[in-house]
């Protein structure tokens, strides 16, 4: 592998993410999940075990671990949400597994950065972020 000044810059072409894939036990329990508690669009399933919805432009992938070494929760998943009290709220109405309240992580010059935690029906750590302005 070819290594040199300016070599470690060269860009190859990354756009953006287009797809990301989240590990699941139990696939209907899964897309139930993402499509009815959170909302997401659901795009197509495909054989063996796909699912797939839409996040924004972002694709997310459901499936099964193809092999053991796939077999583990994945990345936390940071949903953007405008008002993350109310997306709380509507998840614990929902009796989803939350792992900690709304709470302030950084205060930006122009927003206040605020998190929430919780857990898929597949029991992958997930969060609500939000991006509130500063007073």
């Amino acid at each position: 592998m070819a290594t040199g000044p300016g070599l470690a810059n060269a860009s190859i072409g990354i756009v953006n993410i287009g797809q990301i894939a989240i590990r699941v036990k139990d696939l209907e329990r899964a897309v139930a999940f993402y499509r009815d508690t959170l909302g997401l669009k659901f795009l197509f399933s495909a054989p063996p075990k796909l699912a797939f919805f839409d996040c924004g432009g972002v694709r997310l992938m459901l499936s099964p671990a193809v092999a053991p070494e796939f077999d583990h929760p994945g990345s936390i998943l940071y949903f953007r949400v405008p008002d993350i009290q109310a997306a709380y709220a509507r998840l614990e109405q929902q009796s989803v597994n939350l792992r900690s309240q709304p709470r302030m992580i950084a205060r930006m010059p122009d927003h206040d950065l605020w998190l929430a935690d919780f857990q898929d029906s597949e029991d992958n750590v997930l969060a609500l972020m939000s991006e509130v302005p500063g007073k």
